[in-house]
């Protein structure tokens, strides 16, 4: 069953399969000039329109954004919302020790600020304070997570650690030996109406949107930025680029941003008598500990969304539609499903899709200004951006109007992490690392001399 429960699927992201899709708003065209542009109509260049219309509500302010608003990541992640800003407590510790604490802070007011903004601007988008387990399956992870619990908790995480009889009295699978559950960093949502809602609140402040509308190249003036489209040229004092792992319209940010595909696969809704059989009350995120994970979760209808594992990578920084479906990974996704949740044996899968995740080698986002200053940019997110973007777009506002703040003084800002290789050794040492990751998880984690060097010099690779 589980090699053809997800063949009859539809070939399209879950979230954007609603009624509720805001029609496009025009293109475009002509000539016209403003104060700020963002380029980019996803999670960070919404978030940067509704928080510099709120900082100066007569800021003329234009998002131009090359299909539709929530069409590229912010539409086809998991919908977990994360109060880290450092891809977890253990990168962020590797990275930036000598202030994790406050990046920790940052992250957790950073998260109640998303929730503020939900609710003050009545934003219908499923949003649940659920917190997440972080599962162990092997020995090896049990030793590890269970002894970092401490160290967590010292860090502000409201967490404890989870017995295999515990974990599984929270959900049900034979494949669990434990796990971190970890109560208070994250939370649930539906990204598509979240980035719909936000995209709702911007037009309302007075953002001009403009759909369809993809920037084809910048050009600096002497007093601004030139931004070129299809049917139009548009002049703007500022331009803050939110483009994820799409092309870059900088040429710095190619050096540093990998385009890796990630995947998905949505359940028919499960019944009161699958639901039974799995327990999750709690409808707690989830993900595996292992290099190469799983996350999952529960949406409104209680379908299971499963994804990750497979972060391909194509030659060129390769970022087109048909690779959006990958059947080695569906099938793959699908095995691997039913090895976790053998009770759910019969289940089909009704959605597949695949979208790129803006990867970088630290696993968090970087910034970076341009074109004498009127140009910044956030990047890099690695696959939690849904929370970290409106940070991110905070920290490219204080960048790109030269603001001297306190996070434009974070390390985390200042610093850049290693770039990736030009081609083809940037192709060769992305796969090289994959393979590497996929033996160390066959050997119960046991990381090669391969990957230990690269652990030294501070380069990774992940999704």
């Amino acid at each position: 069953m589980s090699s053809a429960a997800w063949v009859e699927a539809e070939p399209r992201p879950f979230w954007l399969d609603s009624s509720l899709a805001p029609a496009p708003a025009d293109p475009f065209a002509g000539e016209d000039s403003c104060s700020l542009v963002v380029v980019g109509g996803g999670f960070t260049g919404l978030w940067a329109a509704l928080q510099a219309k709120q900082d100066a509500p007569d800021r003329d302010v234009v998002v131009l954004e090359a299909a539709t608003v929530a069409m590229g990541a912010s539409g086809r992640n998991g919908g977990f919302t994360d109060a880290s800003l450092t891809h977890g407590l253990p990168n962020g510790l590797s990275r930036f020790p000598d202030e994790i604490d406050q990046l920790e802070r940052l992250g957790r007011e950073n998260l109640d600020g998303i929730q503020q903004a939900i609710e003050r601007h009545g934003i219908d988008c499923s949003w649940e304070r659920t917190g997440s387990i972080l599962v162990a399956r092997s020995r090896r992870e049990v030793a590890e997570l269970s002894e970092f619990v401490p160290m967590m908790r010292e860090h502000g995480y409201d967490c404890d650690w989870l017995s295999r009889e515990e974990v599984r009295a929270q959900v049900d699978s034979p494949t669990y030996l434990g796990g971190i559950w970890e109560r208070s960093g994250s939370a649930m949502v539906d990204p598509a109406r979240l980035a719909w809602g936000l995209r709702r609140v911007c037009i309302e402040l007075g953002v001009r949107l403009h759909e369809r509308s993809p920037v084809t190249a910048l050009r600096e003036l002497a007093d601004g930025v030139m931004l070129s489209t299809p049917d139009g040229r548009l002049r703007a004092e500022r331009v803050v680029l939110a483009t994820n792992g799409f092309p870059p319209l900088i040429g710095d940010i190619r050096r540093y941003v990998a385009p890796v595909y990630d995947y998905v696969l949505v359940t028919e809704p499960l019944s009161a008598q699958r639901m039974s059989a799995l327990g999750w009350s709690g409808r707690q995120g989830l993900f595996d500990a292992a290099n190469q994970f799983h996350y999952y979760r529960l949406t409104d209808d209680n379908r299971i969304l499963w994804g990750g594992y497979d972060a391909v990578y194509h030659y060129g920084n390769a970022v087109a539609a048909e690779l959006e479906q990958r059947p080695a990974t569906f099938s793959l996704l699908s095995r691997h499903f039913f090895e976790t949740f053998p009770q759910l044996d019969g289940v089909r899968f009704t959605h597949r899709w695949g979208g790129v995740i803006d990867t970088c080698s630290r696993f968090s986002v970087m910034f970076g200004r341009a074109m004498s200053g009127r140009v910044s940019y956030a990047v890099g997110y690695t696959g939690l951006g849904v929370g970290a973007s409106r940070f991110g777009a905070r920290v490219a506002l204080d960048l790109v109007d030269g603001r001297d703040t306190e996070l434009t003084r974070l390390r985390l800002v200042r610093s850049k992490p290693l770039p990736f290789p030009p081609e083809p050794l940037r192709w060769a040492g992305i796969k090289l690392t994959t393979r590497a990751l996929a033996r160390a998880d066959r050997r119960d984690g046991r990381r090669g001399l391969y990957l230990r060097a690269l652990d030294r010099v501070g380069l990774g690779f992940d999704s």
